[in-house]
């Protein structure tokens, strides 16, 4: 469990210094200033028999008090985490149960937004709302009561950029699969988001008391505080906030995919999924050619359609002989948002070529299983193709997923050939898509590619590396691939040149992977940000990189993709790799 806590932890971290929760920092900032129209310090001046005349208090006598400490930066972030941890877990069940509305949460956040923007203008208001909290025996309590309700309602409205954390609180939330573990992962996931929010207000709090305009000027700047909460309620209400989100970089994705998505995050969150399906866990994220992944599983679980003739369902095996993409996708995800228009373009330049383009919608917070609130925003996105409500996540586990967004695609017999997560790869999506267009009908004549930019993602980049006797590519060494029998390789005297690989000691070299013998050295020169390899059995693998030992880690069961290096932009790089007798390699993989 220490581990699954760090994991959420550092997860928190990142996600708390994304573009998406930009939003919510001008009102942690403004809000912990000054919780009242009162000065920020008090003395008492008492006047002694026979003192100076003018009501200055004698020499000796009572000191100035000390100021009331301001909480308002802890009571604003203490109420909001309390509120997304609670009600992303619980606030699903809550509401089925209850039977009420799915947005019901967020309209409750952005009434509460109002209201705190209207006591921050109106004092009477703000005193109606510390009421409830005057008679708790704690000092100033009663000051930082609409502090807290403030967090309370920023958690509602917190709507940080999911990852495979948050995908699995998410999950869990919903199905209500609470464990120990989940819980355990929510709160360390909530603190991580915490700490940057605070250290934030914080520095709101010693604004205000530090910087004299501030001070002298602390009432007009709780009325600005309170127009600004109320601008930013009206502006999620009517999804302002998100054109700026969408204009801005998404900076912390290398980062989060560093954290959620190594081999150790992984193996920790893989105890969402059963054992259905388990043929896509056989294929890796985003590799640049097509490969056989397993039958495409079913559409199920749907609650709604939009964009389809009467609301009827689309049912995968009425599309044999089409090529289909399935887009993972869920409103009110930025990166989401961000990837739709490249699915745009796509089905309008290939659906009459054979292309039918599905958007599966897996919603991450409860007010996304709104029908209308997805129609509104299906249309507000131009989206015309079809649209399923996977409002119970039964379609996203069907497909052992865990990210938004993420593309599946599906060749005309019904095998998913390949998938991507998160933003980008565009260029490469849509070239495999055209393959598998002409793969369907070799007669077709397609237009050009779109001229969505693909951001050079995969420009340079090593491709996919097969060890295989029959799909290798760049072998260099001595002597030459022998199939399925022992052989003492080495490796070449002048080194192994870029996309280049080779090997060295006794390996088995087969058909669909090489086996690793006595003294098992495996080297290629690469150039890419991250290098992978899908590994299977039981041993050790050493890693060495540039002749340098960067790590050693334990291989178990069945084919898996583990993870090697991993650098903070692409480079060129020689990697060796040292494997224990018995340990099978597939293929290497680069992002």
């Amino acid at each position: 469990m220490v581990t699954l806590v760090l994991i959420g932890l550092l997860g928190g971290l990142i996600t708390a210094v994304s573009p998406c929760i930009l939003p919510v920092l001008p009102v942690v900032f403004l809000a912990a200033g000054p919780g009242t129209d009162a000065p920020a310090t008090r003395e008492r001046a008492t006047v002694a028999v026979g003192g100076p005349a003018g009501g200055a208090p004698a020499p000796d006598g009572p000191p100035a008090a000390r100021p009331a400490r301001n909480l308002r930066p802890y009571a604003v972030v203490a109420g909001l985490v309390l509120s997304f941890g609670f009600f992303t877990l619980l606030g699903v069940t809550i509401i089925s149960a209850l039977g009420l509305p799915q947005d019901l949460l967020r309209h409750l956040g952005l009434s509460l937004l109002v209201l705190i923007g209207l006591g921050l203008v109106f004092p009477p208001v703000e005193r109606l709302l510390e009421k409830p909290f005057a008679r708790i025996p704690q000092r100033q309590v009663n000051k930082e009561g609409s502090a807290f309700v403030l967090g309370l309602g920023l958690g509602l409205l917190y709507v940080p950029c999911a990852g495979p954390v948050l995908a699995a609180i998410t999950v869990a939330g919903a199905r209500g699969e609470i464990t120990a573990d989940i819980v355990a992962l929510t709160l360390a996931f909530a603190v991580g988001t915490a700490i940057p929010l605070l250290a934030f207000a914080l520095a709101g709090r010693r604004v205000a008391e530090r910087v004299a305009a501030f001070r002298s000027r602390a009432r007009k700047l709780r009325v600005v505080s309170g127009v600004l909460m109320i601008a930013l309620a009206f502006a999620l209400a009517f999804d302002v906030t998100t054109a700026l989100q969408r204009a801005l970089p998404d900076y912390t994705s290398a980062a989060q995919r560093k954290v959620e998505d190594s081999d150790t995050a992984r193996q920790k969150l893989s105890g969402l999924y059963d054992d259905s399906n388990k043929e896509l866990s056989r294929c890796e994220d985003g590799v640049d050619e097509l490969r056989s992944c397993g039958r495409a599983p079913a559409l199920e679980g749907i609650a709604s359609w939009l964009n389809t003739p009467g609301g009827r369902p689309v049912d995968l095996a009425d599309l044999r002989g089409r090529v289909v993409l399935i887009d993972f996708w869920t409103y009110s995800c930025v990166n989401c948002r961000r990837s739709i228009p490249h699915i745009e373009d796509w089905d309008r330049a290939y659906r009459d070529k054979g292309l039918t383009v599905i958007g599966v919608h897996s919603p991450e917070f409860a007010f996304e299983k709104s029908a209308a609130n997805v129609a509104d925003q299906t249309r507000e996105l131009g989206i015309t193709y079809p649209v399923a409500l996977d409002n119970e996540l039964d379609t996203w586990d069907n497909y052992r997923n865990r990210f938004w967004p993420a593309k599946y695609l599906i060749d005309a017999e019904g095998t998913v050939r390949y998938f991507t997560f998160g933003e980008g790869r565009y260029a490469q999506t849509e070239s495999l898509v055209r393959d598998l267009l002409r793969q369907a009908d070799p007669t077709v004549v397609l237009p050009p590619p779109t001229d969505q930019a693909d951001d050079r993602l995969t420009e340079g980049r090593t491709p996919e590396t097969y060890l295989s006797t029959h799909r290798i590519r760049g072998y260099t060494g001595t002597p030459g691939l022998t199939q399925d029998k022992p052989v003492v390789y080495g490796f070449p005297a002048d080194g192994v040149p870029l996309n280049g690989v080779s090997l060295a000691g006794t390996w088995t070299a087969g058909y669909e992977h090489f086996t690793a013998g006595r003294d098992a050295r495996l080297a290629l020169t690469y150039r890419a940000q991250n290098a992978n390899l899908v590994l299977a059995g039981e041993g050790t693998v050493t890693v060495l990189v540039d002749g340098e030992p960067t790590r050693t880690f334990d291989v178990h069961g069945t084919p898996t993709l583990y993870r090697l290096t991993d650098h903070d932009t692409a480079r060129e790089a020689r990697l060796e790799l040292r494997l224990t007798p018995g340990l099978q390699a597939f293929a290497f993989t680069f992002g």
